[in-house]
């Protein structure tokens, strides 16, 4: 690995980190702006859903704008960007400005996914399964860091700092990969990640790509409503609950830091599915991996509207883990069935439909929150949108074992 693609790897990973990170942080943040700007959980919200919608339908234009001008100027602009916004989010005190602010999260952060796994492809010319297998686990990293970051920094230093202190490091990272490209020591690289998957026949693409669609539209309402609404359903069920750890530290719904920490032991206990998902997928049918997945989907997503106390935690893990499981086939197959020279923008088209169902979600949460008080509904609707996509999916074509070298997970 040359220098400009071992540079690549470490931005293109810390950014991964910090998009999926300071992209969660609102859901923590939201609950001490409900105390202290005394507004309805609901309201505040829905102050994401610009920025949410801006995450997925700039993904397109933003893997454009890297294509037509510089790969390594566009992540430059995105890891300042995105640390400014955070950074104007800690500042003001209107929910007007704060809905601007979250919104330039938003346009910043739709950068990454279309610029920086690509960049990250190109510039790897050996192991490619491996180093975005690596590069998976930062962005579950930050799925898993956020909750409690966000709430480490509120209970110690309040809500806007912790809003200003990833916004800080974010755009210092920004700028010392700046140094870097003027100095010329990064190369947008080679594209050379095509060249790693074999064609296959496309006599099935036509109903691939239908029931394909559905599923990642399906799996992307999913993943986001269930980002956004695990605190606030464990802040409601998990009220009378406690979990001793050790001495000093218990584990319940009392303080931010508490309530983040539940959260991300169930995005953290999932991420060594990332290496078990791609392992799977080297061995058996994608087909048949992704099909159980959302199968077994169906049971934890109900199991999270009908348990409370360990119980909940525990489906809560199960989900997230079953869902982190099935990314490397869903991938695979995509690459599979898509033709060689539509690849980068099939994948742009799916982080669109992935991240453009954050809104939806939003809405969502804070209109099901908002008429019962609670989230049971959410999950419950959920799980049976699951089993439709899951019956939908048994219709797929039949495929061979992947190839081991093109793992790449989100």
């Amino acid at each position: 690995m040359t220098s400009s693609a071992r540079l690549a790897m470490i931005f293109s990973c810390v950014g991964h980190f910090y998009v999926h990170m300071m992209t969660a942080f609102y859901f923590v943040i939201v609950l001490t702006l409900v105390v202290e700007w005394n507004e309805p959980y609901s309201e505040l919200l829905q102050l994401w859903t610009i920025a949410s919608a801006l995450l997925g339908l700039l993904a397109i234009p933003a893997g454009r704008l890297a294509d037509k001008w510089s790969v390594r100027g566009t992540m430059v602009i995105f890891f300042i960007g995105m640390g400014i916004s955070s950074i104007v989010c800690g500042l003001i005190s209107s929910k007007l400005a704060l809905l601007v602010a979250l919104s330039g999260i938003g346009v910043f952060g739709a950068i990454y996914h279309p610029v920086g796994i690509p960049w990250l492809i190109r510039s790897t010319t050996a192991n490619t399964g491996k180093v975005l297998a690596v590069n998976g686990i930062f962005g579950s990293l930050g799925n898993a860091g956020a909750a409690v970051i966000a709430g480490i920094l509120i209970d110690v230093f309040g809500w806007r700092m912790a809003f200003m202190i990833p916004g800080v490091i974010c755009a210092a990272t920004g700028l010392w990969m700046w140094l870097y490209v003027t100095r010329e020591l990064i190369v947008d690289g080679d594209p050379v990640g095509e060249s790693h998957v074999k064609e296959t026949a496309r006599r099935d693409f036509i109903k691939v790509s239908i029931l394909l669609l559905i599923s990642l539209a399906v799996g992307g309402l999913i993943y986001q409503s269930t980002q956004t609404a695990l605190p606030k359903h464990f802040d409601i069920e998990l009220t009378d609950w406690s979990l001793n750890l050790f001495d000093g530290f218990t584990l319940d719904t009392s303080s931010a830091t508490s309530l983040g920490a539940i959260v991300s032991i169930v995005y953290s206990s999932s991420i060594v599915m990332q290496y078990v998902g791609g392992m799977l997928a080297d061995r058996y049918s994608l087909k048949y991996i992704y099909v159980i997945c959302w199968f077994l989907q169906i049971v934890m997503l109900a199991a999270i509207a009908i348990t409370t106390g360990l119980n909940l935690v525990g489906a809560a893990i199960l989900a997230v883990a079953v869902n982190i499981t099935m990314l490397p086939a869903e991938n695979m197959l995509i690459y599979r069935f898509a033709p060689s020279r539509h690849r980068s923008l099939i994948f742009g088209i799916k982080f669109v439909i992935t991240f453009s169902a954050a809104p939806l979600s939003v809405a969502l949460v804070a209109f099901i929150e908002e008429a019962t008080s609670a989230l049971d509904m959410l999950f419950g609707g959920l799980a049976a949108a699951t089993l439709v996509v899951a019956l939908l999916l048994i219709f797929l074509p039949q495929d061979k074992p992947a190839q081991p070298d093109v793992a790449p997970a989100e």
